[in-house]
């Protein structure tokens, strides 16, 4: 089956794109095994004349605002050194019929390999997305260490807990987390329960965690979404170097964090 790209640079680029992120998140040691997973919407549809006659897999649910969009995303199963050097090997191409409530394969791929296993969370997020116009085509998940550790700490009960701490930390925080960081409590992984928790909390927050898992993002590119998973977890290391120093970290004041919101709110961040 031949794939016809409407621009092949566009879709080269994201590759790249994809192979340098998945490079760093194994180096980070956040992605452990086949952990994390990655899902793009491309910028460009493919020729639907080249799908006619495809097979389609249904989903449990419609995503009615990702009729016929196509996507980038990795497969269950695959490690993240595996996509920083082969992210066409290690992933696939899809497309949602005219329905939203199917998608078909549009490239071959070595191997019968399939979506990650956090499909549905993926798609719910992108869904939300283009319901409400925003514009992010990124959606990533990983198992950033600094964070999984912070939601150990049996203090963090909710989202004000964990932000009361990310936030404080430091005002690039503030500034490019305005809405800070939702927590979903530990829901069993690859579910439509922690889909539909992930997605209500991205309604109110720039990135969702996991409580003792993980965390998602989302982006208008791969390497911003990845700069925003970076920065919260400098401030959970901010935290923990504090503890382990021996004393109580300070902390940024209410009335400073007022003063860092207004000023990402004039730079549109």
């Amino acid at each position: 089956m031949k794939t016809i790209f409407s621009k092949q640079d566009k879709i080269d680029g994201i590759l790249e794109e994809v192979k340098n992120i998945a490079g760093i998140l194994w180096e980070r040691g956040w992605s452990e095994k086949n952990a994390g997973n990655i899902s793009i919407v491309l910028p460009e549809t493919i020729q639907t004349s080249e799908l006619s006659g495809c097979h389609e897999n249904k989903l449990e649910r419609t995503f009615p605002g990702l009729k016929q969009k196509c996507f980038y995303m990795t497969a269950t199963g695959k490690r993240m050194q595996d996509i920083a050097k082969s992210p066409t090997n290690n992933g696939l191409f899809v497309q949602l019929n005219n329905s939203g409530n199917a998608y078909r394969m549009i490239r071959e791929t070595p191997g019968n390999i399939q979506p990650t296993s956090e499909f549905p969370t993926h798609l719910g997020i992108h869904n939300m997305i283009a319901d409400r116009g925003t514009g992010e085509t990124v959606v990533m998940h990983t198992h950033a260490t600094e964070i999984i550790a912070l939601t150990q700490y049996a203090n963090i009960k909710n989202s004000e807990d964990l932000n009361r701490i990310l936030l404080g930390m430091h005002p690039e925080t503030m500034v490019f987390i305005p809405k800070g960081v939702g927590l979903v409590p530990y829901i069993l992984p690859g579910t439509q329960a922690i889909a539909d928790a992930t997605i209500n909390s991205f309604k109110n927050h720039d990135l969702v965690v996991w409580k003792k898992h993980g965390i998602f993002a989302i982006g208008k590119s791969l390497t911003d979404t990845f700069d925003h998973i970076d920065i919260v977890c400098k401030a959970a290391k901010i935290w923990f170097q504090c503890k382990s120093a021996g004393f109580e970290p300070e902390g940024l004041t209410d009335d400073q964090l007022s003063e860092l919101k207004k000023l990402a709110q004039k730079f549109n961040f």
